[in-house]
């Protein structure tokens, strides 16, 4: 999988490319329906399947201060489209300039010259182009003119909504991060590296826990406990029974709990059965279903009762 960051990275084969064009965040079941329609039309045509997105998110550059939660980092974002059948991502370096172009110039200049597009597929919400004047149908007319097959996708409906990223930040704010799953297609995934928290969890509770240092606007689910799987990433082996690459299951926290009164909001991560040095290395986890809100107990040992419990009841959720 390429990851492309400026326009001189861009490598396109003899045949073009064939482009899913948007923000894609959380590339959620509708967003996969507009990559897997890129990626047939890739095969048709002979060109290579490529998903264009935006980094920073259009959002922040026109209105600073007002970037969305992020669902899908951009290197998970190529990650997944890479498993979708996609051979590049491209993340546009969204700017001012780049802000201010009209319609007919984004597309001679990223699908034209940058691409060489000979298809592109658009949901049927995509705007672009200054002030977003530029609709699917601009899209199609101006497509028309260069040459360039044009596919127009409808939005997704599930439950009777509309499958949409803003829906799965709604669901991971009250706490669903199963409904959430289910839109995403798979659970709702954070990641950073593990860093010192405050050192409670094993010393005095007997509960030891990864705590992650996330990017900012890391779309975090509300606070709470939640079942989960735990997955450090990185190669290097671990000091301990932990296999890079391989899931475990976990009881993850969310929040600043509370009953000792702390106030830096984290996520940590209880590793059922497995111990291991995981100090700097860069995990994930990933939310299968809400425990239980965040409480404030009256001592340790009714804290230590709860996370028994919380820790149980993760067992059944995951089935281990």
């Amino acid at each position: 999988m390429q990851l492309w960051r400026t326009f001189d990275e861009i490598v396109i084969p003899d045949g073009g490319s064939s482009v899913a064009l948007g923000v894609f965040d959380g590339l959620h079941r509708g967003h996969r329906g507009l990559v897997d329609r890129a990626v047939d039309l890739g095969r048709d045509l002979g060109a290579a399947p490529v998903l264009v997105t935006f980094d920073p998110h259009p959002v922040e550059v026109v209105r600073p201060g007002t970037h969305p939660l992020v669902l899908t980092p951009l290197r998970r974002r190529a990650e997944l489209a890479g498993q979708f059948g996609v051979e590049a991502v491209f993340a546009l370096p969204f700017d001012e300039e780049m802000a201010s172009w009209e319609p007919a110039a984004f597309v001679d200049n990223v699908l034209v010259d940058g691409l060489d597009c000979r298809a592109v597929v658009v949901g049927r919400n995509f705007t672009f182009g200054r002030r977003a004047v530029g609709t699917p149908e601009t899209m199609r007319e101006l497509c028309a003119e260069r040459g360039i097959e044009c596919e127009v996708v409808d939005l997704l409906e599930d439950g009777g909504e509309t499958v949409s990223s803003s829906r799965v930040r709604k669901l991971l704010a009250g706490s669903d991060v199963a409904a959430a799953a289910e839109i995403l297609g798979r659970p709702h995934r954070v990641s950073g590296p593990v860093v010192h928290g405050a050192g409670r969890g094993g010393r005095d509770l007997g509960y030891p826990t990864a705590n992650l240092e996330l990017p900012e606007y890391t779309a975090v689910p509300v606070d709470g406990v939640y079942a989960g799987w735990f997955t450090v990433l990185d190669d290097a082996p671990v000091d301990g029974s932990i296999v890079p690459g391989r899931r475990y299951p976990a009881a993850i926290s969310v929040g600043t709990n509370p009953t000792f009164g702390d106030t830096t909001r984290s996520v940590e991560a209880f590793v059922l059965d497995e111990s291991a040095d995981l100090y700097g290395r860069v995990a994930a986890v990933d939310f299968v279903d809400h425990v239980r809100d965040m409480e404030k107990f009256s001592s340790v040992d009714e804290l230590l009762v709860a996370m028994g419990r919380d820790v149980a009841r993760t067992r059944d959720i995951l089935g281990v």
